[in-house]
């Protein structure tokens, strides 16, 4: 099995609040919309959607079980700038030989914004 596209599905209860705060605080763009669903492209092969329960087959896991993480270029700069938003951000710290914090969206979906530590010669 050769995989080409992921795409991550949020069921959320906080549809409206939720879909504004990948779009409008982290800045994501829009790749598909309906009046239930709408899609973001994070990579050139990655995707995260957000799906109203109210109108999907599938109820909310309201955050239970699930982190969603991301590697980012600068982790001080994107801390920064959540804290800067208004966002409620866990302090930077040092684990899995990477520099990492944690937030959560408006539906308590966990958030880990990670980047590797540099190998020191």
């Amino acid at each position: 099995m050769i995989i080409q596209r992921t795409n991550t599905i949020l069921y959320c209860t906080q549809w409206e609040e939720t879909v504004s705060f990948y779009r409008d605080t982290l800045g994501f763009a829009v790749s598909h919309q309906t009046d239930w669903f709408v899609e973001f492209q994070l990579t050139l092969t990655s995707y995260l959607s957000i799906a109203d329960t109210a109108k999907a087959t599938i109820e909310s896991a309201k955050g239970q079980g699930i982190t969603l993480s991301w590697q980012v270029q600068d982790v001080v700069a994107a801390h920064t700038d959540l804290q800067q938003k208004g966002v409620r951000v866990t302090d930077i710290k040092q684990k899995w030989r990477a520099r990492l914090f944690y937030f959560y969206d408006p539906e308590r979906h966990r958030i880990e914004l990670w980047q590797p530590l540099v190998d020191e010669v």
